[in-house]
């Protein structure tokens, strides 16, 4: 399953110092079972707002983390929680069909 949300970064701060805490926050949280990565990206022409994804092997295991208070990791969010505004956008199952275009040779 994935976890997405939607970070806006405040004025007067940059998506850089959220990123840094975003990746403390990430490599404390990926230890945790059925975590599977995290990505960080920016809006192409808005630099200031960013989406990010978690990819767990199920809802129950990202339900799991969360309920598993982890001080290390409320202390970062709560460090970075100043600067940006977050909107949860959603959990969402990992597709049942794919379609890719064949690779270019």
């Amino acid at each position: 399953m994935k976890y997405i949300f939607e970070v806006h970064i405040k004025e007067g701060y940059r998506a850089e110092d959220y990123a840094d805490a975003w990746v403390r926050a990430s490599e404390l949280i990926q230890q945790a079972p059925g975590a599977r990565g995290t990505e960080l990206h920016r809006k192409i022409g808005d630099p200031n707002t960013l989406i990010a994804i978690a990819h767990w092997d199920s809802k129950e295991q990202r339900d799991a983390m969360e309920s598993n208070h982890n001080p290390d990791v409320a202390r970062i969010i709560k460090s970075a929680a100043p600067f940006c505004e977050i909107r949860t956008l959603g959990e969402f199952e990992e597709p049942e069909w794919v379609v890719n275009p064949p690779a270019r040779e």
